[in-house]
């Protein structure tokens, strides 16, 4: 086996390993497309961000379906019947769905 240098080996970590990035929200219209931005304009490529709405009454939701439609790493996800469950259960459905080696969690406001 050849040993490669550290920085040789990260870099082809960065390129294979997928990071999901889970963003949990309850009514953040005023605040979510601003955190979905902060993901898109990563510099990282390989990745999914998974938005779970927690029983949203405003237009989160709309706003979530809207980004998930337009770009196939995002997926939207909602809680039967789109019931409130609270942060544990909506982090809990995202890790469910997700995919990626890594797990970040961000905060939507």
């Amino acid at each position: 086996m050849i040993d490669q240098p550290a920085s040789e080996s990260m870099a082809t970590l960065r390129r294979e390993s997928l990071v999901s990035v889970i963003i949990i929200f309850l009514d953040e219209e005023r605040f979510l497309q601003q955190a979905v931005d902060s993901v898109l304009a990563q510099d990282y490529p390989n990745w999914e961000l998974l938005l779970v709405n927690d029983g949203s009454s405003d237009a989160s939701a709309e706003i979530a379906r809207s980004i998930a439609a337009g770009d196939p790493r995002v997926r939207y996800l909602e809680h039967p019947g789109g019931k409130n469950h609270g942060m544990s259960a909506s982090r809990n459905l995202g890790l469910r769905h997700a995919q990626g080696e890594y797990v970040a969690f961000l905060d939507a406001d």
